[in-house]
């Protein structure tokens, strides 16, 4: 089978993924880094009446503008209060933030300005211009404003203002569900005592980790053995389950013992393509049952975690509305590369920062299966088909992670 290039492939697997018409409603204190799919009208307006900015004393404009000017303080009010009279020619209110200013007044001169010359009279110190300390009714908005629109991405400023518009949940968009299928005979879950032959089960905690990264929820399906009807069963979970995307993990490639392939065109799934020109990743696997998105990752864990951040990443963000790019950057190479194939290579490297620059230094050990390499790396030197040999200093692009 030809290996179809990445680019092709990422834009095969991403033509027609739209965000999922599915949405629900959340209180305000679980919307946080949800995708808002309807509207956020403003239900009352803000402030809800003319307001102090500031402690002071409520007074009439012209009272407040001559310096040396004595006002009789004829009350005081605070904030969750109101003042039940009217400021006349000559008087004056104490009074906080946030409180509604007085009937009469349209000015707060601050504390700080004024002077008290006698129980119940103070003098002003400096003017105040009319007008001046005082918050309007509706400076923020006002009932029925459109504050936030659909597709934002909910962070702790849009949740305020949406609590300070009198919601008390709000309609943001489905999380797409990624169920995940490990396969093999030799794979146990972490903390078992292994037989002879036998490894620990881990790429599904990081690509689990990635999907929530992503904004998806995850279901770990566990491990199924090498058999058809093992796997049959627990693609059946995942589509009993709602499942969005379906990742099996493994089994992908073309030995004796490599059954998802047949397992999920089985069930009916529509192959779209299988084998990608890059390195590590070669047998990623993407096809289509219905609605559901079937991604098979290679086995080898660095592989799976690579091919996850380059395409399960982004497929999870379109579908769940979110806005999605990758960490590309410049760098420096901190050694020389020898001429690349004719597969894109993501290569692990520690990445240093060195006079205001980035200097991506490659390990020198590659396998698709060493993990610790993978976690000490700082980014990806992403090297096109054909690349020619470079050396120490040369510019080259850089995947970033974490």
């Amino acid at each position: 089978m030809t290996l179809v290039p990445l680019e092709t492939a990422l834009e095969r697997l991403l033509e027609d993924a739209r965000p999922l018409s599915t949405s629900e409603s959340v209180a305000l204190h679980e919307a946080y880094g949800r995708v808002l799919a309807e509207p956020v009208v403003a239900l009352r307006t803000q402030p809800p009446f003319d307001a102090s900015a500031m402690d002071g004393y409520a007074t009439r404009g012209a009272d407040a503008s001559v310096a040396g000017n004595r006002l009789s303080v004829i009350g005081e009010v605070a904030a969750g209060g109101t003042f039940p009279g009217t400021v006349g020619a000559g008087e004056c209110v104490r009074i906080f933030t946030g409180a509604p200013l007085p009937a009469g007044a349209d000015t707060v001169v601050i504390q700080e300005d004024v002077a008290a010359v006698s129980p119940g009279m103070i003098e002003l110190r400096e003017p105040t211009r009319a007008g001046r300390n005082v918050r309007r009714a509706g400076l923020d908005f006002a009932e029925g404003d459109l504050l936030i629109d659909k597709g934002q991405l909910l962070g702790p400023s849009s949740l305020s203002l949406a609590a300070s518009a009198n919601h008390p949940r709000l309609c943001v968009v489905k999380r797409p569900l990624v169920a995940i299928i490990a396969t093999g005979d030799e794979l146990r879950a972490p903390g078992s005592t292994l037989g002879p032959g036998q490894i620990i089960s881990s790429n599904a905690y990081g690509v689990g980790a990635l999907a929530r990264a992503a904004g998806a929820e995850m279901l770990d399906l566990g491990i199924a053995p090498d058999s058809r009807d093992a796997i049959a069963a627990l693609v059946k979970k995942a589509v009993a389950a709602g499942a969005d995307v379906i990742v099996t993990l493994g089994g992908a490639s073309v030995g004796d013992h490599d059954l998802v392939h047949e397992v999920l065109t089985g069930e009916g799934m529509t192959l779209d393509f299988w084998k990608i020109a890059m390195r590590p990743g070669k047998p990623l696997m993407f096809g289509r049952m219905g609605d559901i998105r079937c991604i098979g990752l290679p086995g080898n864990p660095v592989a799976s975690l690579v091919c996850s951040q380059l395409f399960l990443k982004p497929l999870l963000a379109r579908l769940g509305g979110r806005p999605f790019r990758q960490d590309m950057r410049t760098a420096r190479l901190g050694a020389g590369m020898p001429a690349n194939d004719r597969r894109q290579d993501y290569i692990r490297a520690r990445i240093d920062e060195q006079d205001g620059e980035l200097v991506a230094t490659p390990f020198d050990l590659q396998d698709s299966s060493m993990l610790r390499v993978l976690a000490a790396s700082g980014g990806l030197i992403v090297r096109a088909p054909f690349a020619p040999a470079s050396d120490a200093g040369e510019p080259c692009q850089v995947l970033m992670l974490g």
